[in-house]
């Protein structure tokens, strides 16, 4: 467990999922000075949802933190906030079923979380996610639940672990390429589109086709599909 004698810990948390559900990791991390990484822990799940990713991060993260000093939790998740500052009271209140009488989503995740924040201070702050300018914490966070989530492995400052690598932007889109005009076949009056006849008529075999048949347009006018390959081979 992370303790320090001091008037408040920041910190944020995040998870990641490649799929939802797919392969998916969880990380937090700690500040000592509210915007510079100091200590840090992240952690695979194998294949799992990202709702479960984050609030297996918040979990983690209220587990490694000193109960007895105030937490300040910077989050980008709108579920995982919303969960344990505004639902969890009705869910405890309903024995664990929404106000449906379903079973509430990730029940053991949730139940764990509010073990951990009875007695303590925390205070969770809501900060959006990959912004050019965002919270360095929640940035730091994010890359290393989605690295974990990507390798499958556990990563921290505890275990001598690199920082996790800058987010990539996403790559410029290649400029589309104008499609060729298509040439007509030979005739000049062929087309390869087919059509449902409106009247009965007669193609240039001879043979006369029913309203509702498939026509195609040949040199000629309208006919049978195969008229119109047999002239244009």
């Amino acid at each position: 467990m992370i303790g320090a004698m001091r008037e408040r810990v920041v910190a944020a948390c995040d998870g990641a999922s490649k799929g939802n559900p797919g392969p998916a990791g969880w990380a937090w991390v700690v500040s000592d000075d509210a915007a510079t990484p100091a200590r840090w822990e992240a952690g695979p799940l194998g294949r799992a949802t990202n709702n479960v990713a984050e609030l297996t991060a918040l979990e983690q993260l209220l587990a490694a933190t000193d109960p007895d000093v105030p937490l300040e939790v910077r989050m980008d998740s709108q579920y995982a906030m919303k969960a344990v500052t505004t639902w969890l009271p009705g869910w405890k209140r309903n024995g664990w079923k929404t106000s449906g009488g379903k079973p509430v989503a990730n029940q053991e995740l949730v139940v764990r979380i509010d073990e951990l924040l009875d007695g303590r201070t925390v205070d969770f702050r809501y900060v959006p996610a990959h912004q050019v300018d965002g919270d360095p914490l929640n940035d730091f966070a994010d890359r290393a639940a989605s690295q974990a989530a990507t390798v499958q492995e556990a990563a921290g400052s505890a275990l001598g672990s690199p920082v996790p690598p800058p987010s990539q932007a996403p790559a410029a889109a290649a400029p589309r390429r104008k499609a060729a005009p298509r040439k007509s076949a030979a005739g000049g009056g062929s087309s390869s589109r087919t059509i449902k006849a409106k009247f009965p008529g007669r193609c240039l075999c001879g043979r006369s086709y029913a309203a509702g048949e498939p026509i195609a347009k040949n040199a000629q006018g309208w006919g049978h599909p195969e008229c119109r390959t047999a002239t244009e081979a």
